[in-house]
């Protein structure tokens, strides 16, 4: 496993695994320690430092919400909407939303791609959506692709939220940016494993190449380029596979061509299936020192991409799985991010995220922040809620299936190591 969209994910949990890329880590100044549980904006969801997810976490929490026919409370929005910089980008969090972004603001392209989406799903907020998006297509890579922070190299996970912002937003992306440098599309394909690659990574998609321009096959990278190749943002509606008439290249005959982006996500959503079956229902990681774990997140993950491409048998076989083991991922109940996660891929495959494995998961993801406006009823009618009372779980972040303070440390320590190194990029 390597790095992968967000922080949120890297500290959140070996599970929310390969959890991000490095995030956007600011200077080590007195604003940017971490905050006492008490210094939390009460509209945030989460108890955990939100330094490196705080967007992130918020974002897949009120798109997760609103699918659920969930209506979040208006405070929780207002946060995410009041986290935006003026020229349309957001940072993985700033403390203090009165003051404005200046150059020394880091903004961060995972967030703002996935604040595009959930903004553009919850309604209202075009205006926001479009400068988010405008900026996003300032800050494009030479390469046609997109990387962790404007500047910084193209990679698989970030090009694949892009376009599901832009789905998001209403937006082609094979016309949005076809005549600046080529359609994200042709980003996207550039991490594909093709014929030259070892017979069991064919198909899968790379993070990013390594320094001698050498792919290698990356699980979480592999789900989150399926559902961008397909079209598709995070939310994947129930039966609609996009990806189900496709069939996977093959190198048979002359050699590997060039798959269309359809063809390329058949291919990957193939590799993520064999994989899965090979791995008992669910992707593996580890961090560097620890035994490998299963890995909820980018399991979570896999399936919302198997469901989009057609493979519901896949799909639902890893569901089971993560309907019978979840319980287990520590601290889940606790990390909107991981339970947001869980509700879009139960949702995918048609399931209920309220019955999952006996588990309420809408339940536990609005007891992680403000309480909503409305909850559907049994019924599926919505229900006046409290209105914005205040409503948490008290628990610590997820950082890894059986990860505990001295590993949270370490891996905060080696994303600011790791982000220090890139700064010069």
């Amino acid at each position: 496993m390597s790095l992968r969209r967000t922080v949120a994910a890297l500290v959140a949990s070996a599970a929310l695994c390969a959890a991000a890329t490095p995030a956007a880590v600011a200077e080590e100044s007195p604003s940017a320690q971490a905050p006492a549980q008490r210094d939390l904006p009460s509209a945030l969801y989460g108890k955990g430092d939100p330094r490196y997810d705080g967007v992130w976490r918020q974002s897949l929490a009120l798109l997760a919400q609103d699918t659920a026919g969930v209506k979040p409370a208006g405070k929780a929005v207002e946060w995410l909407t009041g986290q935006q910089c003026e020229d349309g980008a957001f940072a993985s969090y700033r403390p203090d939303p009165t003051e404005p972004c200046t150059a020394e603001t880091v903004a961060d392209v995972n967030a703002t791609a996935v604040a595009v989406q959930a903004l553009a799903a919850l309604g209202g907020h075009d205006e926001r959506v479009e400068k988010a998006v405008e900026w996003l297509k300032l800050v494009r890579n030479e390469d046609g692709g997109w990387g962790y922070n404007p500047g910084a190299p193209s990679d698989a996970n970030t090009v694949s939220l892009v376009i599901g912002a832009l789905v998001a937003a209403g937006q082609d992306p094979a016309k949005a940016l076809s005549d600046e440098g080529g359609s994200p599309y042709d980003a996207l394909l550039d991490f594909r494993l093709g014929c030259d690659a070892k017979a069991d990574e064919r198909g899968a998609f790379a993070y990013q190449p390594d320094d001698k321009g050498r792919l290698a096959a990356n699980d979480d990278a592999t789900a989150a380029a399926v559902l961008a190749a397909l079209g598709e943002d995070l939310v994947v509606e129930p039966g609609d596979q996009n990806g189900a008439a496709a069939k996977a290249p093959t190198c048979d005959g002359d050699g590997d061509e060039e798959p269309t982006p359809a063809e390329a996500a058949a291919g990957g959503a193939a590799y993520l299936a064999r994989t899965l079956e090979e791995g008992g229902g669910h992707l593996t990681s580890a961090l560097p020192g620890a035994e490998e774990q299963p890995d909820y997140g980018n399991t979570a993950d896999a399936v919302l991409a198997l469901a989009a491409a057609g493979r519901e048998d896949a799909a639902r076989a890893s569901l089971a799985w993560l309907e019978e083991n979840a319980p287990t991922w520590e601290g889940f109940e606790d990390n909107p991010a991981a339970l947001g996660q869980l509700v879009l891929a139960a949702r995918a495959t048609g399931g209920d995220p309220s019955d999952f494995g006996g588990t309420d998961l809408v339940e536990l993801l609005n007891a992680t922040g403000p309480a909503p406006a409305s909850v559907p009823d049994d019924g599926g009618n919505a229900d006046d809620g409290e209105g914005g009372a205040e409503k948490g779980g008290d628990g610590l972040p997820v950082i890894g299936i059986a990860a505990g303070a001295v590993l949270v440390v370490a891996v905060v320590a080696a994303v600011v190591v790791l982000r220090g190194r890139r700064r010069s990029e």
